[in-house]
């Protein structure tokens, strides 16, 4: 099985070149929704996260992942406890899911999609690493319009992640999300049979 890393910059279209490549038949995995998961009650994170930071960041019994980002990304050694939290059970599920599925399909090719591989050293777990980038303004606009953010907020995101261009220098492969979502397809479908080509 080909092992892949997605990633990107907030807002970069990763999940869509995500969906385009499940799309062509490879596994999805999305780290996003795993540390969703072991942020849950009863999640491997939950008990810690809340003993860190404190349990005025519940709310209905869960943590309110707003309040807990807007703790922690204005506080880069928060953010870093944090993630010492939460990434290795994030990691352990999807090295769980990458097995399950090698065991079904030896041959095929596994996408792990996520923001920060990169910073935290993941990307080297993986065969293969496609970056997803566009425009910084791009990122501003797209950010600002999913998620409700200020574009001071989403800036002050942005400048706590690695450059898209320092991400480009390490990838394997690139894709321009720039341009139309028909042109991303292209692209996305090149890649795949790129890495469809590569001797596992």
């Amino acid at each position: 099985m080909l092992k892949v890393g997605l990633t990107g910059g907030l807002a970069s279209g990763k999940s869509f070149v995500g969906r385009a490549l499940a799309d062509c038949g490879c596994l999805l995995i999305q780290a996003d929704d795993l540390g969703h998961e072991v942020l849950s009650p009863g999640g491997e994170a939950f008990d810690r996260v809340v003993a860190e930071f404190g349990a005025d960041l519940l709310a209905g019994g869960r943590i309110d992942r707003q309040r807990l980002a807007a703790r922690v990304f204005a506080d880069a050694s928060a953010l870093a406890r944090l993630n010492a939290l939460v990434h290795p059970p994030v990691i352990a599920r999807e090295e769980k899911l990458m097995a399950e599925f090698a065991a079904r399909q030896p041959k095929g090719i596994a996408i792990v999609e996520g923001a920060i591989l990169i910073e935290t050293g993941s990307h080297k777990r993986f065969d293969r690493l496609i970056v997803v980038a566009c425009t910084v303004e791009q990122q501003v606009a797209r950010a600002m319009h999913r998620d409700g953010l200020t574009e001071a907020e989403v800036r002050a995101r942005l400048s706590r992640q690695m450059s898209l261009e320092e991400k480009r220098k390490l990838a394997d492969f690139v894709i321009d999300t720039s341009g139309s979502k028909e042109d991303t397809l292209r692209q996305a479908r090149a890649v795949y049979e790129e890495l469809r080509r590569i001797e596992i």
